[in-house]
Formats: structure tokens, sequence, C-alpha cells
């Protein structure tokens, strides 16, 4: 009677050590394409923004400046708006503002102020306005506002009824919420720019283009144009 022969350690090794090798090909090949997809997938388009600050209103600065006398501690606003597919988004960042202060953000068509800063002396309104954001400044003087709309080159308003064509706001400006807040610095009376319309001066606001004219909003002016427009 024959009998089959029990395998051996060596032989169980051998046997396992083969099956692991043919294993290993088709693995390798598989890791390979892998890594290959990997290497060759885009990379995401990166998020395009702008950014640019806004300036103080000269006849208040003492009542909005936390440190109205300390020149190198100005009050300071930075924006920065991230274009996006839908829509677009704003971020508002404030430092070294009075401390507790409450203010209105606003986009409208024209800016009181002129490339340099001075109060341009030949403004007479600020044209078309949007209500965007109520500002909260905190006990160290300090806000991050964040809004989500449509903002670069297209944001617009119109009204048939009232004759208003298509028209941009292009700049970016925030008031004071309460009118008391400005009346050490002379103010008197209300503005309409806030939800009760019964708000104070501006504060804050950005400045025109040197060249074209245009608030920051606009990143794509059309200068064959007389005055330059904003292609949308």
């Amino acid at each position: 009677m024959y009998i089959k022969p029990i395998p051996t350690q060596k032989h169980s090794n051998r046997h396992r050590n083969y099956s692991l090798q043919s294993l290993a090909v088709p693995l390798l090949v598989l890791l390979l394409a892998i890594t290959t997809v990997t290497f060759i997938r885009p990379l995401p388009a990166v998020a395009e923004s702008f950014t640019f600050n806004l300036t103080a209103n000269p006849k208040f600065f003492s009542c909005l400046a936390r440190f109205p006398n300390n020149p190198h501690k100005p009050p300071v606003v930075t924006v920065t708006v991230t274009r996006g597919n839908l829509n677009d988004t704003l971020v508002l960042k404030a430092k070294n503002i009075k401390p507790n202060l409450s203010f209105d953000l606003f986009t409208v068509q024209h800016s009181s102020l002129l490339a340099d800063g001075t109060p341009d002396p030949n403004f007479k309104n600020f044209g078309l306005a949007w209500y965007q954001s109520d500002i909260e400044i905190s006990s160290g003087g300090t806000a991050n506002v964040k809004i989500q709309t449509v903002l670069l080159d297209q944001i617009f308003g119109f009204d048939p009824d009232a004759g208003l064509a298509p028209t941009n706001t292009f700049h970016v400006g925030f008031w004071f919420s309460n009118p008391d807040d400005a009346a050490p610095c002379g103010f008197t009376g209300t503005t309409p720019f806030n939800g009760t319309h019964n708000a104070g001066p501006l504060a804050m606001i950005s400045l025109p283009d040197p060249a074209t004219n245009l608030g920051p909003l606009c990143t794509n002016p059309d200068t064959s144009t007389d005055p330059p427009t904003c292609n949308p």
C-alpha cells in the first residue's frame, strides 16, 4: 500500500513563498496604478481673491479710532473678496476701533473720498446703496464679518419705475449705527444707513482707483469707454 508522504516544513515554506510571490506581482501593478492615478489628478483651481483697505472719514476719525492720538495705531479695516462659481465671499477684519461700537456695512455707488484718501470736493451723494451686514466691535476693538453674495464686477441694482438703469455699487463702506457715537465729532441729525433709517455718518469707505475712478469691487475695468466701465 502506498502512503503519501506528509509535506515537510521546508516544502510548506516553499509553497507559501511561491503563493506570496504570485500575489506580489498583481499587488504591485495595482499599487502603481493607484499611485499613477493619484499623481495625474489635476490640482483644484486656486480661488481668485482681492484685498483692499478702507479709509477713515477724516471728519469723524476721533470718534472711530480707539487710539486717536497714536499715529502708530490707526484704525485698520481690511477687506478680502474671493470669487466663487455662484457668488462671492467677502471677509472684513477690523482692529484699533473704539470698543463696543456698532456699524452698518453697505456697498455703494460712489465714495466720498479721492484716491489719496482726502475728501472729494465734488462729492454729492453715495448714489445707489445696498445694505449688506451689521458690524459689532468687540471690547478689544476688533471685528470680523463675512458675507456671501454677488460682488466682484457684477454687483448692481435697478428700478425701472424710478427710471434707474442697472447701476453698479463697487465701493464698500460702513456707517455709525448710533448717531450719538459721532456727536462728539460734531455730527447732528441722521442718515438712512441702517435698518431703521436713523444711522450716523460714514465711518470708513473704500477709495477709487486713481486711473479709472472705479471702486475696488471692479476687478476688470474697461478703459476703452469714457468714463471707464467694468467688464462683467
